[in-house]
């Protein structure tokens, strides 16, 4: 068998590595911090426990990647929320739905995690601190002002709408199976309507 070569190495760490922290994010999302062990993840991996230490020295470390990685990947999808085509209401049914897919789901309960627990590192929540709320919220105000401007939202105060929809996205996420056999779109739809009414 012919040795890898170095770039070949660093893409099979990274491979690795990928590899750990997605099993990792499905454990800490249903276990929380606390109820998992570091065997667990390499459990759920495939892996062995020893391996995993070879990429992360513990769970904390672990935790804190993922939380970090969440951050940034939920920043990016709300600056792309205003490059993206058509009229407001068809931005947020797009923004929903991608915020709604699967893949999103333990992201988002790993850093409610984070919001609500004691039990997390401090560097956990100083991350999610450089990511506040209410630079989101900005980032989706105008494009909800817009729609009851357009008559696609319902009037009202735009803030109140805002949270309402916030409040509706964080309860769907937070399900105890996620979404698992609902039609997505079709619950998107009715979300849609609400937000019209």
């Amino acid at each position: 068998m012919t040795p890898l070569n170095n770039d070949q190495l660093d893409q099979l760490r990274d491979e690795r590595r990928e590899q750990i922290k997605k099993a990792a994010l499905k454990v800490f999302a249903r276990r929380g911090l606390v109820g998992t062990k570091m065997s667990m993840i390499a459990n759920e991996a495939g892996i062995s426990q020893g391996l995993s230490y070879r990429y992360y020295s513990s769970k904390d470390e672990l935790f804190i990647a993922l939380v970090k990685d969440a951050m940034e990947e939920t920043a990016k999808a709300f600056a792309t929320l205003g490059l993206m085509q058509g009229s407001p209401s068809e931005k947020i049914r797009e923004f929903t739905i991608r915020m709604l897919d699967a893949s999103n789901r333990h992201s988002f309960m790993l850093v409610q995690q984070v919001q609500t627990s004691d039990e997390v590192p401090d560097q956990a929540k100083d991350i999610v601190q450089q990511y506040p709320t209410s630079s989101f919220i900005e980032q989706v105000f105008p494009i909800f002002k817009e729609g009851q401007e357009k008559g696609e939202f319902s009037k009202g105060d735009p803030s109140e709408l805002l949270m309402l929809y916030f409040s509706v996205i964080s309860g769907l996420m937070l399900l105890p199976h996620g979404l698992d056999g609902i039609n997505l779109n079709h619950n998107v739809d009715k979300l849609m309507k609400i937000l019209k009414e």
